[in-house]
């Protein structure tokens, strides 16, 4: 079963447009989809005032999806929740109060049209409810029942969570709760597991850690799945970060590895990565795109910044810091094979395995997974 936590701004259209793209490869995809009541909407509103912020602010690099004003308006305590869909009447009002402040402040600027919007959630009003459930009441009866819990997003951060006790879990429609007596078996499996995608970001995007303001604007840590999704961290028995073998980043902010030359430009090519492109930072297992670096005759590896010859002790808050530092690297040689059709870790080049092994010691962390590959399989698991 897949839930999508309290904690993610929601755009309708959205959800209905990528379910129809799962149907045409996978079964029985509108039972295995779950989502909480108390998301936040992100309308088509939050949209078009996100361009105008853009250029009132001055360009952050935002994808300019709606996504930060959705949560402004949610942290002003003015936005609206999926609750609210389900009662008309609130919802127009609430919707209606919304565009007018924006209104005020834009203009004419604004371009939108809210009757077109108050239409379109009349048409999806009764469809969307048989996805909608209490989400507090439905991660409870998670952690109370004998599950496997997996949180994953593309946010560097995958959580594995052992609840014990009996049953699943209560569903909710339209307001009325509805008791469901057994979990959802996983499809070809002999375990109950529930699967849970709530945040898709990296860490240096994090509201409160990454290179602000050039973030996002809802928290990318564990901290963030522990509030977004009502899930109890005494639960938790694993942690693992994700990254790949060489940094990239997406939208404006500082970038002090970023490679605009030969390097930058075949990483590009070879990893089909078309945003801003640098050298590893800080990697944490499992290490994905190892194979992307199998031709580059050296790899730098930055491990620290200097200002004025000193190094400093941790990432700058102050990017006027950060943009004046100098990167410290740590060079070694490349492995100039393939690794593509590696299965086990020593199947790869020794300067690969000295890489990997490198990394894992500068950060502390065993990396237990190593993909050399886009194909499921080409995935390596050290013991």
């Amino acid at each position: 079963m897949n839930f999508i936590g309290s904690g993610v701004v929601f755009h309708v259209p959205s959800f209905f447009s990528e379910l129809k793209e799962l149907e045409k490869n996978l079964t029985a995809v509108h039972d295995r989809i779950l989502v909480s009541d108390r998301v936040n909407i992100l309308l088509d509103l939050h949209i078009a005032v996100d361009g105008l912020e853009e250029e009132e602010l001055g360009a952050i690099g935002t994808t300019r999806r709606g996504i930060g004003p959705c949560y402004q308006t949610s942290r002003a305590r003015t936005g609206i929740k999926m609750a609210d869909v389900f009662n008309p009447e609130v919802f127009e009002q609430k919707l209606r109060r919304l565009a007018d402040g924006f209104q005020k402040r834009f203009g004419e600027l604004l371009k939108y049209d809210i009757e077109g919007e108050l239409a379109r959630f009349d048409e999806y009003r009764q469809t969307l409810s048989k996805y909608v459930v209490d989400g507090v009441a439905f991660m409870r009866s998670a952690q109370e029942s004998n599950m496997k819990i997996v949180v994953e997003g593309a946010n560097s951060v995958v959580t594995r969570a052992q609840a014990f006790l009996s049953n699943l879990c209560a569903s909710w429609h339209v307001g009325r709760p509805v008791s469901v007596k057994s979990p959802v078996k996983e499809r070809g499996s002999g375990t109950w597991r529930l699967y849970l995608f709530p945040i898709k970001q990296a860490l240096m995007l994090d509201v409160d850690y990454g290179s602000y303001p050039f973030v996002t604007s809802s928290s990318t840590t564990l901290a963030g799945i522990i509030g977004g999704l009502a899930l109890n961290p005494k639960n938790i028995t694993e942690t693992v970060g994700v990254v790949k073998a060489y940094t990239t980043r997406v939208g404006a902010g500082a970038f002090k590895t970023e490679d605009t030359e030969e390097i930058g430009t075949k990483l590009q090519e070879i990893g089909r990565e078309w945003t801003y492109l640098g050298n590893v930072d800080w990697p944490q297992t499992p290490m994905w795109m190892l194979d992307v670096l199998d031709t580059f005759e050296t790899i730098k590896i930055a491990i620290a910044y200097k200002i004025d010859g000193e190094e400093l002790d941790s990432y700058p808050a102050d990017l006027d810091i950060l943009n004046r530092a100098e990167v410290v690297y740590h060079e070694m040689p490349g492995w100039q094979k393939p690794t593509t059709n590696a299965r086990t870790y020593y199947d790869l080049p020794r300067a690969a395995r000295e890489y990997v092994e490198y990394i894992e010691k500068f950060v502390g962390v065993k990396i237990k997974y190593i993909g050399t590959g886009p194909d499921r399989e080409a995935m390596i698991q050290r013991a």
